[in-house]
């Protein structure tokens, strides 16, 4: 079982959270052409290694969070709350 560390309520089981995806991804704006949003939909980095994500706390908190997680070994090296300076985090 993989336990997130919630910013707000601590280290929890996985199955209370909710993955959102890479958190680096901007949503492009309304008026933007077609490809533009074809790329935003469609196409994200498969890395291996640390992968800065977000998060949800769906059955505690239900405040959003980044993680970097490890795609190879799950593991989760640092949580924060959005706008937060991650430094010094965890």
């Amino acid at each position: 079982m993989l336990l997130i560390r919630c910013p707000w309520c601590g280290e929890r089981e996985e199955r209370e959270f909710h993955y959102g995806g890479d958190a680096a991804v901007k949503t492009p704006p309304v008026e933007a052409d077609d490809r533009t949003w074809a790329h935003f939909l469609y196409w994200r980095h498969n890395p291996a290694g640390p992968f800065t994500e977000r998060w949800v706390h769906n059955l505690g908190c239900r405040r959003w969070f980044i993680a970097v997680r490890d795609t190879t070994t799950h593991q989760i090296s640092a949580t924060w709350p959005f706008g937060a300076n991650p430094e010094g985090s965890g």
